[in-house]
């Protein structure tokens, strides 16, 4: 990848079990479904599923877009629901809750009249609202770089590859090591939704 990526810090999000000790980043390959909905797999670069992302049909019925994320033995991670008023902010819930005690983080997409996307993410449960992380794309929204906060230090990495017709929409994704990938991954389900 183009930037180095920073030095481990230790920052379990989602839970523990997805930071990985150093010394080598995590590379992680989330590949989208051709299906109804935005459902997703992600695997390690040896083939090996990770994560299953699953999403809900928006309906008159049900107009707020829900995503699943489960582990690979197919247990809840997180709820992610898009606002009501908007679809530039994301929850993020433990397991399948929506309740406000379970919130893990917020996200909110940055002003539409900005050539690059950007994205706030705001941890639950602080007394701030700095956003804790910060999701940057380049010109042409191909890839996206993953900081802490709007300091220059670069904690994950996101390379989309275009499907065609006989393959599916990817992402490269590599997450320094003691960063929780399963919060890069939640992060980047909600990025093109």
């Amino acid at each position: 990848m183009a930037n180095q990526l920073s030095p481990s810090f230790g920052t379990p999000i989602i839970a523990p079990q997805y930071c990985s000790p150093g010394p080598h980043p995590v590379d992680l390959i989330i590949t989208k479904e051709r299906s109804i909905g935005e459902n997703f797999t992600v695997t390690d670069t040896t083939g090996n599923i990770v994560f299953t992302v699953q999403s809900n049909i928006v309906s008159i019925v049900t107009p707020r877009r829900h995503m699943f994320l489960f582990d690979a033995n197919g247990n809840p991670i997180v709820h992610l629901r898009n606002s009501v008023f908007s679809s530039d902010v994301w929850e993020a819930f433990r397991g399948r809750s929506k309740e406000s005690r379970d919130l893990i983080f917020r996200t909110e997409r940055s002003s539409l009249f900005q050539l690059r996307m950007k994205l706030n993410v705001f941890l639950a449960n602080k007394a701030t609202d700095v956003c804790d992380f910060k999701v940057k794309a380049t010109l042409f929204g191909s890839s996206w770089d993953v900081y802490i906060g709007d300091s220059d230090i670069l904690v994950a990495q996101i390379n989309k590859k275009l499907g065609t017709i006989f393959s599916r929409e990817k992402y490269m994704v590599s997450v320094c090591p003691n960063i929780d990938y399963a919060f890069i991954v939640a992060l980047i389900v909600t990025l093109e939704t």
